[in-house]
């Protein structure tokens, strides 16, 4: 959904519509337990996780959280604000395994939108899911601030509260 900073305020309730597939094979998986060293068998294992009650390996629960990311950023696009950033997350849950192979696509809604001093805060819920599974692989609340303008010169971002 492309919108503009000033309708940013008003898009409570407002469903963002379903992302593109997203692939997570065993490469993907490898890749993540390097970058994070988190290698647990479930993960990089193919042998012993064949044997677990998944059959395969699965994909670490914060590498499907990292793909969140990418849903919003197709899914949820402010053409006149200045930038965005992550403020957070609420309610993180990991319903069922997202095995080696699948692919995910994301939906999202907008759970509430706030003006605040130099932005707007907006709570996006975004659901992950392995084709049309019955349960998410990750359903998570994605809080974000969108400024219309960049900070003033000489700002230091790194001590005033409303960029971090």
């Amino acid at each position: 959904m492309r919108l503009s900073y000033e309708d940013l305020s008003r898009s409570g309730g407002a469903d963002l519509g379903v992302s593109r597939p997203f692939l997570v094979d065993q490469e993907r998986i490898d890749r993540f337990a390097d970058l994070t060293e988190d290698h647990q068998w479930i993960h990089v294992d193919r042998a012993l996780a064949a044997k677990s009650r998944f059959g395969s390996t699965i994909a670490h629960g914060y590498l499907t959280l990292s793909l969140v990311a990418a849903v919003l950023s197709e899914l949820l696009v402010v053409r006149d604000a200045a930038f965005a950033v992550n403020y957070g997350l609420d309610r993180v849950r990991f319903p069922a395994p997202l095995r080696s192979g699948a692919s995910v696509v994301g939906t999202a809604r907008v759970v509430a939108a706030t003006s605040l001093p130099g932005c707007v805060q907006v709570v996006v819920r975004v659901e992950m899911r392995e084709g049309p599974a019955d349960k998410p692989v990750c359903v998570a609340d994605s809080v974000l601030r969108f400024y219309q303008s960049l900070p003033e010169e000489g700002h230091d971002s790194r001590t005033h509260p409303a960029y971090h």
